[in-house]
């Protein structure tokens, strides 16, 4: 964290709702303060229960949650009282209108009628399947597009992956290419770092076919995303020089241009925003910073050899001039909800607000935009990931390889 939000970080350690950030290694006295033991008292099983001891165990997890759950409400009335008016303060990267806002009911009610289920809003989402096997590595990525009014399209794609093409080569040569390939993977049908490209380019891909709907394919006058518009995964092209190129462009036109966008995370690593976002009441808003010092943290770590030249200079472009247009918020739909974030453009940051409040107050308990679920469920249902795998196993069987390369949990009996 730096610039805009220093500020905040030093004022919510003087008022004990914060800690500054830990180094990277634990140490014991930071293990024993925030876990209430010795490490050798958690390694010690004679401190552990019994399974069959339930009651014991129940009785403690109650009365853990109950204290917690006690001590982060006394947090959230210091963070009303120390840190909300501190976000109205001008500071050096924020936008002109941060501060804490309340929405009201005819607010909610004007969103719905006009906006919302007029079809004002459309939001897509992706999904993205791979069937691993030896021979090939299928990647199926699917996008839909949605509004309140109905289905809006849907498109797809499969990448086809594999080590062994003919490339003209001598037999013996071509046979120490493909070990040689096959060796820095990972595992069949397995999730792993080792498999890097595999890994990052459907993320990437997917990511980047979101956004790309969003801008060319939607008719509706506001976009609304599931993430962040700028994900790490586009900024540094998850690692492919072409994606981070297009991604520039595509993010830029989506902010710049258009402007009138919406996105919602599920999660993020930035936890001193949910802290203050908890501090919200039912139908408030809170906007907090820019995306400008995030972005900038992505374009100084991850733009490393020659073949980038002057594209880093690009993306450090972009950060400042597209990052600082990219407002972050936070909101809270309901009293029992968590709350969420959100980001939209600097100008149009107040309507975004109360359109993520009207679609989230619709699911109560989640306090998430509804029209994200739907574009998910739609997306799910379209490109079922069971009739995807019920088509490559039918290719490999016409292949008369119908259980040859299966991994062994593809066959494991349920």
């Amino acid at each position: 964290m730096k610039n805009a939000d220093i500020e905040i970080q030093q004022e919510a350690m003087k008022a004990g709702v914060a800690d500054p950030a830990a180094p990277p290694a634990v140490t014991d006295d930071e293990y024993v303060s925030t876990h209430g033991e010795q490490l050798e008292d958690t390694l010690d099983l004679a401190n552990w229960q019994s399974g069959h001891d339930l009651d014991e165990m129940y009785e403690r997890l109650r009365s853990e949650v109950a204290s917690s759950v006690q001590k982060e409400q006394e947090m959230e009335s210091r963070i009303r009282d120390h840190i909300f008016p501190l976000l109205r303060k001008q500071r050096i990267g924020v936008p002109d209108s941060a501060g804490v806002y309340r929405a009201t009911i005819d607010q909610i009610e004007d969103v719905h009628t006009k906006l919302l289920f007029n079809g004002g809003v459309e939001a897509a989402d992706g999904t993205v399947v791979s069937h691993d096997t030896l021979p090939v590595t299928i990647t199926q990525i699917g996008v839909c597009l949605t509004s309140y009014q109905a289905e809006q399209g849907n498109w797809v794609h499969r990448i086809f992956r594999k080590e062994m093409q003919s490339r003209g080569k001598d037999p013996v040569d071509e046979v120490i290419d493909l070990l040689e390939q096959r060796n820095h993977r990972a595992a069949v049908d397995k999730i792993s770092p080792r498999d890097h490209f595999s890994a990052l380019a459907r993320r990437g891909v997917m990511a980047y076919a979101e956004r790309a709907v969003l801008l060319t394919r939607s008719q509706a006058v506001w976009r609304m995303g599931h993430g962040t518009p700028v994900p790490w995964e586009l900024m540094t092209g998850s690692g492919m020089k072409a994606l981070a190129e297009a991604s520039l462009k595509l993010c830029r036109e989506l902010v710049q241009g258009h402007q009138r966008f919406v996105f919602v995370p599920s999660s993020t690593n930035q936890r001193w925003l949910l802290t203050i976002g908890n501090a919200l009441r039912p139908l408030e808003y809170a906007i907090v910073k820019t995306a400008r010092d995030d972005l900038e943290k992505t374009a100084a770590g991850h733009y490393r050899g020659e073949e980038w030249g002057k594209l880093k200079d690009e993306v450090d472009k972009f950060a400042d001039e597209v990052g600082g247009d990219i407002a972050v918020g936070i909101y809270k739909a309901s009293s029992m909800s968590p709350c969420q974030i959100f980001y939209s453009h600097v100008d149009h940051v107040h309507e975004a607000a109360l359109i993520c409040l009207a679609d989230s107050v619709l699911q109560e308990h989640r306090g998430f935009p509804m029209l994200i679920d739907l574009a998910d469920r739609l997306c799910t249902a379209t490109f079922s990931p069971e009739s995807f795998a019920a088509s490559a196993q039918l290719a490999y069987s016409e292949a008369d390889a119908p259980f040859k390369y299966l991994a062994e949990r593809s066959t494991r009996g349920r």
